[in-house]
């Protein structure tokens, strides 16, 4: 495997980076399709789907932090200014900690509303509360606004990229998209 070198990241940070943005993306979708259907079978396998997603994109993140711990990612563009240095971290960190919480919230939402998420039709979850009605009704307005947020944020971040690169001409996006480096 290619280590990252001082202009990109590593070909597996790319690589976990576009699968865990297709999945979301894809996730996302699929929720918002789900819920608008009736009760049926397709729904609720719908619904499974997701919850295997959402628990897949949990691991990759997972995997992505430790692979990020001995990779570090290239440096920002020399002369950014700090302001721009210092909300590019903080969303970041952001996405990170949404990439996180979201699928939990899910699974505790699963949880309270007595639906074990059973992992790929093979490994059953634990519960992580008790079944309670009123909970299951909160944590579902979590998960839905953890979500939109997320929407939201990958939408600035996909904006901040392509400013950098159409703007800026400068080469954050080709961290992540090498074929468009000029070099």
């Amino acid at each position: 495997m290619k280590f990252s070198t001082p202009n990109r990241y590593s070909h597996t940070a790319i690589f976990l980076h576009w699968l865990i943005a297709l999945m979301i993306v894809t996730n996302f979708g699929l929720g918002l399709t789900m819920v608008e259907l009736d009760l049926s079978p397709q729904k609720l396998k719908f619904f499974s789907w997701h919850k295997w997603m959402g628990m897949t994109i949990f691991l990759l993140v997972c995997l992505r932090v430790l692979w990020r711990l001995g990779h570090p990612a290239p440096p920002l563009p020399a002369g950014m200014p700090a302001w721009q240095a210092k909300a590019a971290h903080a969303s970041h960190v952001l996405l990170y900690v949404l990439m996180f919480v979201i699928p939990l919230s899910g699974w505790t939402y699963s949880s309270a509303a007595g639906k074990t998420v059973v992992y790929l039709s093979l490994i059953p979850l634990p519960d992580l509360v008790q079944a309670d009605k009123a909970l299951a009704e909160t944590l579902k307005l979590v998960h839905i606004s953890l979500n939109f947020t997320l929407a939201g944020l990958v939408l600035l971040h996909v904006a901040a990229a392509w400013k950098h690169h159409l703007m800026d001409r400068d080469d954050v996006l080709t961290h992540m998209l090498p074929f468009l480096s000029k070099k």
